[in-house]
C-alpha cells in the first residue's frame, strides 16, 4: 500500500466519524455558509497579482514536521498582500493541519483553497461551512464519475475546483465542471518530484481552464519557465513554510519575481 492509499484509507475513516459528529444540515448552517465567494479565476487573471498560489502547511509525509511553529493568521496575512490565493491543509493525520486553520485565514480578502483529500460529498460541504472558495479534486484517488459529481456539488455551493492530476492517464478526468487544472509534479505515490511533469502536460490541458503548476517550485527562473509555457497559477507551500519566518521568505520571493 503506497502512501496515497494509506491516506485515503484514513480519510473514509475520519469522514465516517464526523459525519456522525456533525450534520450536512449543521453544516449548512455555519456562519460561513452562505458567505458569498471569491473567485480563483479572477485573481489569478489580475496581473497585479503573482500568480503564487500560497500554501500553510505544517509537515508532510515526505519531510514530516516542516514549521511546527508558524502562525496560520500571520503568514496567511502575509500571503494574502501578493498571492492570487492561499492554500490550507486541513488534514490531520499527515499534514497536520486542521479545519481551524482555513476558518482563521478566513479573515483576509483573498480566495482559500481547502487542501485536503476530498473523497466524500460531506467534505464539499465542510469546505463551504469552513469558508473555502475553492476546493481540490485529486484524480489519483477519485473515479471520472466521482470528480464530476463533487464538482458540480462544489459548483452549487458557489466555489470553484481545481481538478490535479499527475500524469496523462489521468487528463480524462478534466470535465466541464472543472476550474482549474493543476499539475502536481511530485508523484504522490513516489514524491519524486519533477518540473518536467508539468511542462509535458500543458499543451494537453484543454485551453479554457487554467492551469495551476504543483509542488517543486523553490525559485522565480522556474515560475518565469513555467509561466512562458502556459501555466497561469504556481502552487508553493514547502519553499516558504520551511523557513522560520514565512511571511518574510515569501516576501523576499515576490520581490524576486518582480525583479524579473
Amino acid at each position: 500500500m503506497n502512501i496515497l492509499d494509506k491516506i485515503v484509507a484514513q480519510k473514509k475513516l475520519e469522514v465516517a466519524e464526523r459525519k456522525q459528529i456533525t450534520s450536512i444540515e449543521e453544516l449548512k448552517a455555519a456562519p460561513l455558509f452562505e458567505r458569498s465567494t471569491y473567485s480563483v479565476t479572477a485573481f489569478l487573471n489580475d496581473p497585479e497579482r503573482t500568480g503564487i498560489i500560497a500554501e500553510f502547511k505544517r509537515k508532510s509525509p515526505s519531510k514530516g514536521v516542516i514549521n511546527g511553529t508558524a502562525d496560520v493568521v500571520q503568514v496567511t496575512r502575509a500571503y494574502a498582500k501578493h498571492a492570487s490565493a492561499v492554500s490550507v491543509l486541513t488534514d490531520l493525520d499527515f499534514f497536520g493541519g486542521e479545519p481551524a486553520d482555513l476558518i482563521a485565514a478566513r479573515i483576509h480578502s483573498i480566495p482559500i483553497l481547502r487542501k485536503d483529500f476530498m473523497i466524500d460529498a460531506y467534505q464539499v460541504y465542510e469546505a463551504k461551512a469552513m469558508g473555502a472558495d475553492l476546493i481540490l479534486l485529486i484524480a489519483a484517488c477519485l473515479t471520472k464519475i466521482e470528480v464530476r459529481s463533487l464538482a458540480i456539488l462544489a459548483k452549487s455551493l458557489g466555489m470553484e475546483v481545481l481538478l490535479e492530476i499527475h500524469d496523462e492517464s489521468e487528463l480524462d478526468h478534466i470535465c466541464e465542471e472543472v476550474d482549474l487544472v493543476g499539475v502536481n509534479n511530485r508523484n504522490l505515490k513516489t514524491f519524486e518530484v519533477s518540473i518536467q511533469t508539468s511542462l509535458n502536460l500543458i499543451n494537453k490541458i484543454p485551453s479554457n481552464k487554467l492551469a495551476v503548476a504543483e509542488s517543486g517550485i523553490s525559485d522565480v527562473n522556474t515560475i518565469v519557465t513555467l509561466r512562458n509555457a502556459g501555466f497561469k497559477g504556481f502552487l508553493i507551500g514547502e519553499n516558504f513554510m520551511k523557513e522560520a519566518d514565512p511571511s518574510i521568505a515569501f516576501a523576499d520571493f515576490v520581490n524576486q519575481l518582480k525583479a524579473k
